[in-house]
């Protein structure tokens, strides 16, 4: 799908659910990673993830497309439109949007860890991507000292 495709999908969506014009730009945005899209408040564009779409197909991306829209229309109009006011959640409701969007499993960065410290006195143990000084930090839980271990 392309960012013209996207764009006349989210003005019909608009019209059709909102009766309601969408005068601003829908794009995607590759670099989104933990969310299915998100609305702009100073530019009022909407950007979506295209990993989204590849990963669940089209009935996910109008889902998220409703819901970035509610935030759309209730700000323009100025009512509430985060996601704790009471008019985002009965238009959220009213159009059928997503109230969360899937997690894409095989875009989720996973770093290892480097360095992994133990607990001398409670052998509580930490993880940690990068080395920590051992004089200056203590065991968040006992104060004991901490010495580096072996990752396994």
């Amino acid at each position: 799908m392309t960012n013209e495709e996207l764009q006349k999908l989210t003005e019909e969506i608009s019209i059709q659910f909102f009766n309601k014009t969408f005068r601003h730009q829908a794009r995607f945005n590759r670099r989104l990673r933990t969310t299915g899209g998100r609305y702009l408040l100073r530019s009022h564009d909407i950007e979506m993830n295209p990993h989204l779409y590849e990963a669940f197909g089209m009935e996910e991306l109008i889902g998220v497309i409703k819901h970035e829209l509610v935030h759309y229309h209730m700000h323009i109009e100025g009512r509430g439109y985060k996601h704790g006011d009471d008019d985002f959640k009965y238009w959220l409701n009213k159009v059928g949007g997503s109230r969360f969007c899937q997690s894409i499993p095989e875009k989720r960065r996973t770093e290892s860890y480097k360095y992994a410290y133990m607990c001398t006195d409670c052998m509580q143990s930490y993880k940690r991507k990068r080395k920590i000084d051992t004089k200056r930090y203590v065991c968040g839980k006992c104060r004991g000292k901490l010495k580096q271990v072996s990752l396994k």
